[in-house]
């Protein structure tokens, strides 16, 4: 079995959040990946440009056997999942050869228990209705606010205990 670890992102792997960008853009079947320069457009920049400069930022990212295969992140923006000023949206990606083996399902669960003990009342994402990724988020307590022809715009309430 390899070791999963979760841990926050350490200063100098920042730059690999453009990475997860890239791996976080959900490609239905059949259709080709979009060029990876599709990742400096700004409605994308704003997940990671300055990332940690901000006080709302916060990113986990997992690690398996020392090399970092996923990360989910979070920031107040205004973004695709925005629901409300001073609530964070949220991102989540893997390597494809690490997908489909509860790394994701894990990394969301720690981030949910971050925001919860740094007292955010609810997190947002945003979701195309196609990726196998909106089960997990469903399974996690996400519920859906909002529908568009392509995309769930989805809330997770955070109940601080």
């Amino acid at each position: 079995m390899k070791k999963l670890v979760i841990r926050e992102i350490r200063p100098e792997e920042i730059p690999l959040l453009n990475d997860f960008l890239y791996e976080a853009i959900f490609i239905p079947k059949g259709v080709p990946a979009p060029p990876r320069s599709i990742i400096e457009n700004e409605d994308l920049q704003v997940y990671v440009r300055d990332f940690g400069m901000k006080a709302d930022d916060r990113c986990l990212v997992a690690e398996v056997d020392g090399i970092v295969v996923g990360a989910v992140w979070t920031r107040v923006m205004n973004d695709y999942g925005h629901i409300a000023e001073g609530i964070p949206s949220l991102a989540i990606s893997l390597y494809k050869d690490y997908r489909g083996q509860g790394i994701g399902t894990e990394l969301l669960r720690e981030m949910l228990q971050l925001l919860r003990r740094d007292g955010y009342p609810q997190v947002s994402l945003s979701v195309q209705k196609a990726n196998y990724a909106f089960r997990m988020y469903q399974k996690a307590g996400f519920e859906v606010m909002k529908e568009t022809e392509e995309e769930y715009l989805m809330v997770y309430k955070i109940k601080n205990q």
